[in-house]
């Protein structure tokens, strides 16, 4: 399940998670934001063993937004043990984040 996070909330959910997070900074009025969303809920599907997917809405959460240099939106960014591993801001499809994701973390499937 997608988790909502909050500036209140944040340390615990994200840097305090014990596996890597995928933090979608968006907000409801965002096209592109929208486009992303059912991909970001199928990728937690298809990964939630492996990888908590999280949002964070920019306008209730500016200060979260801006302590993170969030400058556009949709970014994401990809927090490991606490870390802030990875970030890309813009619209990107399945494919594109999939690897992106597995660039930057060991998540595919034992063989």
């Amino acid at each position: 399940m997608t988790i909502d996070v909050s500036a209140q909330d944040f340390e615990q959910n994200v840097l305090g998670n014990d596996k890597p997070v995928l933090v979608d900074f968006w907000a409801p009025w965002c096209g592109p934001c929208k486009m992303v969303a059912p991909i970001l809920d199928a990728l937690e599907q298809g990964m939630g063993d492996r990888l908590t997917v999280a949002k964070v809405n920019v306008d209730d959460n500016q200060e979260l937004a801006g302590q993170y240099g969030v400058r556009g939106i949709p970014t994401l960014m990809l927090f490991d043990n606490g870390d802030l591993i990875a970030q890309q801001t813009g619209v990107m499809n399945q494919a594109q984040i999939t690897e992106w994701l597995n660039k930057h973390l060991s998540l595919g499937a034992a063989s």
